[in-house]
């Protein structure tokens, strides 16, 4: 598909969307770690994880990781039907 750039645009435009979606999975670990964090860590009285902690933030990373997996592919699933329907509507 022809886009109309340059090599040294089409360059430049790469490294700039690969820098965004570093941004973007930053922040998503971000969050990820702050919401188990603050949901499953309320024992300060030792630098470890109690047994119940570290089960609880295993369970909720397990969860929000398998929740963005189903995002990701319903996401595709919705991008492909969309495309279908342009390209119906195209013929």
């Amino acid at each position: 598909m022809d886009t109309g750039l340059t090599a040294a645009e089409s360059r430049e435009l790469d490294q700039r969307l690969q820098k965004r979606q570093v941004k973007e999975f930053m922040n998503l670990f971000g969050n990820l770690v702050d919401n188990c964090f603050t949901a499953c860590v309320d024992d300060f009285t030792s630098k470890a994880l109690s047994g119940r902690e570290n089960g609880c933030i295993s369970r909720c990373v397990m969860k929000s990781m398998s929740t963005q997996t189903r995002l990701g592919e319903r996401f595709g699933e919705l991008n492909a039907a969309m495309s279908n329907e342009l390209s119906n509507k195209n013929i």
